[in-house]
């Protein structure tokens, strides 16, 4: 299986295929405004910035199963992403993440590194860098920084 395989539903609640985002390099995260973590969406929004015009794309699903840090409907987190915090990158619906719920889309994620950091998603922005060829690569815990991964991102765009 591929990234590309999956289809998830925009803001708006409209399909989309992942299939569209075919010979990028892609940071998958699942986010949430009002997380004590949410400081991270500026050093996306500069990844996103830096490396965009080269082929890199980062996929947020917003996500309210970590102490309900994501409480408003899909257009609302959209709108306050877009005007508040000022990113550019696409937001997703709303998704879960972790549970009987959990959109096939994070159950592969989670498959795909198990051994790298188990199978449970612990906290909101943990993200996974996926290759061109829509293969997971590497997985990165809540803590670590969008500047700190630059240089993955940079490997892969090469």
């Amino acid at each position: 299986m591929n990234l590309y395989q999956f289809t998830v539903k925009d803001y708006q609640g409209k399909p989309v295929s992942l299939k569209a985002y075919e010979n990028k390099v892609v940071l998958v995260v699942n986010t949430a405004i009002h997380c004590g973590l949410a400081p991270q969406y500026k050093g996306l929004e500069k990844l996103y910035q830096t490396y965009q015009k080269q082929g890199f794309e980062i996929l947020d699903f917003p996500c309210n199963q970590f102490a309900d840090q994501s409480p408003e409907s899909d257009e609302e987190t959209a709108m306050i992403c877009e005007t508040k915090l000022k990113n550019s990158f696409r937001p997703f619906a709303k998704i879960e993440v972790n549970g009987r719920n959990t959109h096939p889309l994070y159950q592969w994620l989670k498959k795909s590194t198990f051994n790298l950091l188990g199978s449970q998603i612990k906290w909101n922005f943990t993200k996974f860098l996926v290759n061109r060829e829509g293969k997971v690569v590497k997985r990165y815990g809540p803590p670590v920084l969008p500047d700190a991964i630059a240089k993955d991102i940079e490997k892969l765009l090469k």
